[in-house]
């Protein structure tokens, strides 16, 4: 049933991820559907799980959103949300995936990547890099 659930979401994630070229444009017209096998968190909670050292954020934005919006510091950064090479070798290790904003799907599409290759503890933020900003969290320049 599980790999029934990720490659479904990874099927919806594809079809309704954001183009790396909208960044913070994106419309909602690329809205990932309600994708509910990946838990999500809120921009105040993946703030409390950093300052404890309790998970790593990853950045599934591509290199205009980066610099526009900055990253969260100390993120992972995937060169795109195809590829988990820069992902910690501990499949155990907490994970919270974010891209632009809620209606961006390549935080989702990671993630379900991230579980199909076997990483147990996944998340995502929902209000992605934009939510971070908007909330007045620090950001590192790129």
């Amino acid at each position: 049933m599980r790999t029934f659930l990720v490659v479904s979401l990874l099927a919806l994630a594809a079809g309704a991820g954001c183009s790396r070229t909208q960044g913070a444009d994106a419309t909602a017209d690329h809205a990932p559907a309600k994708l509910a096998t990946v838990a999500t968190v809120s921009v105040d909670e993946l703030d409390q799980m950093l300052a404890h050292d309790e998970c790593q954020a990853v950045d599934a934005n591509g290199p205009e959103t980066r610099k526009k919006l900055g990253v969260i510091p100390g993120a992972v950064l995937l060169t795109d949300a195809d590829s988990l090479d820069n992902l910690p070798a501990d499949k155990t290790k907490h994970l919270v995936f974010y891209c632009t904003n809620t209606s961006c799907g390549a935080s989702h599409y990671a993630a379900a990547r991230a579980i199909t290759a076997g990483y147990v503890h996944v998340k995502v933020l929902p209000d992605g890099i934009a939510g971070w900003v908007k909330a007045g969290k620090p950001t590192a320049s790129i």
